[in-house]
C-alpha cells in the first residue's frame, strides 16, 4: 500500500509518475507551491517592491497562479499585485470566466481590472470568427490578448507581468516553435522575458515547471472554483495536436514534457548569445514598440478593422 512520501499518511491524493512519489492532499498542496516558489526564486522572477500584474482568466492555471503569488506577497508587505482580466469577446465562454475570476478576487482581497478587446480594439474575437479568414482566431487573440495585458501592465503602472503558462504549454511552445524552424521565437521563449532595450514590461511564469495535471488537481484540492470548458473558437490550432502527442508520450515515458521544456531551455541559452536584439521603433498606428514599421497586433488588425473605428 502506498503512503505519503512526506508525512506517512496511507491518505495518498496523487503518485508522481516522473518521480515515483506519492503525497496525501495537504502535502501535495504544500509542495507544489513550494515548486512554485523554488521556480520563482531559480529564475530571480520577483523582488521586494515589485508590482505584478498577473493575467487572470478565470481558468485553473491563473487562479492558482494568482492564489499562490498572493501568499507569497505576505512575506513581501511592499510588493504589490493587481489581476488583469481580458474580455476576448466569447459569448458564454468568457462571460462565466469574467464572473468566476471576480468572485476569486474578491475572496483573495485583490484588486482586479477587466480590459476588452471590443474596447481597445473596436473588434470581439467572436466577430473575428466569423470572418473565416485563413489564420485561425487562436492566431489573433494570442496577439491581441498580449497587446492588452501589456497595455492594462502599462496603465496600472505594473513593474511585471505574470502569466499562468503552465509545463505543458511552455513545452508544446518549444515544439511548435522547432517544427515552424521559429528560431527567433524559440530563442525568447522563457520563464523570464526581460527586454534588454527597456521597451517592454518583464514577463514572467511562475508555474513553467508545473504539469496541466498538477494545477488541476491543486484547484480541485483547495476547492476553486473554475472553467474547464475549452474555448469555443481553439479546436482547430495546431498546438492541440501537439497537446495529444506530448500527452501520449508523457504517458508512455514519464517526464517526456520535463524533457522537451529543458531542451528548448537549452537551445534557448545557446540561441541567446548567437541572436542580437532588433532595434525597435513606435508602431505608426498605437505607438507600441516594435521592430517594424507597424506592430503586429495592428497589422492583423488593419485587415478586420476600418482604421477610422480604432481612431
Amino acid at each position: 500500500m502506498q503512503v505519503c512520501a512526506a508525512c506517512g499518511s496511507s491518505n495518498v491524493f496523487y503518485a508522481r509518475p516522473y518521480e515515483g512519489r506519492a503525497l496525501c492532499s495537504p502535502c501535495f498542496v504544500g509542495d507544489l507551491e513550494e515548486k512554485v516558489r523554488r521556480t520563482i526564486a531559480r529564475h530571480a522572477m520577483l523582488e521586494p517592491l515589485d508590482h505584478v500584474a498577473v493575467g487572470v482568466s478565470g481558468g485553473k492555471d491563473s487562479l492558482t497562479l494568482l492564489t499562490i503569488l498572493a501568499k507569497l506577497e505576505g512575506r513581501f508587505p511592499r510588493a504589490k499585485l493587481t489581476a488583469v482580466t481580458i474580455d476576448e469577446g466569447i459569448h458564454g465562454y468568457r462571460d462565466e470566466a469574467l464572473e468566476i475570476a471576480r468572485r476569486h478576487c474578491e475572496r483573495l482581497k485583490i484588486q482586479q481590472v477587466n480590459v476588452g478587446f471590443n474596447d481597445l480594439f473596436g473588434i470581439t474575437t467572436d466577430e473575428i470568427a466569423a470572418t473565416k479568414r485563413q489564420l485561425t482566431p487562436c492566431s489573433y487573440c494570442g496577439v491581441l490578448r498580449r497587446k492588452a495585458l501589456n497595455r492594462a501592465a502599462v496603465k496600472i503602472g505594473a513593474t511585471k507581468i505574470a502569466t499562468a503558462h503552465n509545463l505543458d504549454d511552455e513545452a508544446q511552445t518549444a515544439l511548435l516553435n522547432f517544427l515552424h524552424g521559429d528560431i527567433s521565437r524559440l530563442a525568447r521563449n522563457s520563464p523570464v522575458l526581460k527586454d534588454p532595450r527597456g521597451k517592454f514590461i518583464t514577463r514572467i511564469k511562475p508555474l513553467a515547471e508545473i504539469p496541466e495535471r498538477e494545477i488541476v488537481l491543486y484547484a480541485y484540492a483547495r476547492g476553486f472554483e473554475f472553467q474547464s470548458t475549452p474555448c469555443p473558437h481553439g479546436n482547430h490550432a495546431l498546438r492541440n495536436d501537439i497537446r495529444a502527442i506530448l500527452n501520449r508520450l508523457d504517458e508512455k515515458h514519464p517526464g517526456m514534457k520535463f524533457t522537451a521544456y529543458r531542451s528548448g531551455e537549452k537551445l534557448r541559452r545557446l540561441l541567446d548569445n548567437v541572436l542580437p536584439y532588433a532595434e525597435l521603433n513606435a508602431c505608426e498606428r498605437c505607438g507600441d514598440p516594435t521592430p517594424q514599421m507597424i506592430c503586429e497586433g495592428c497589422r492583423l488588425l488593419e485587415a478586420l478593422v476600418p482604421l477610422a473605428a480604432r481612431a
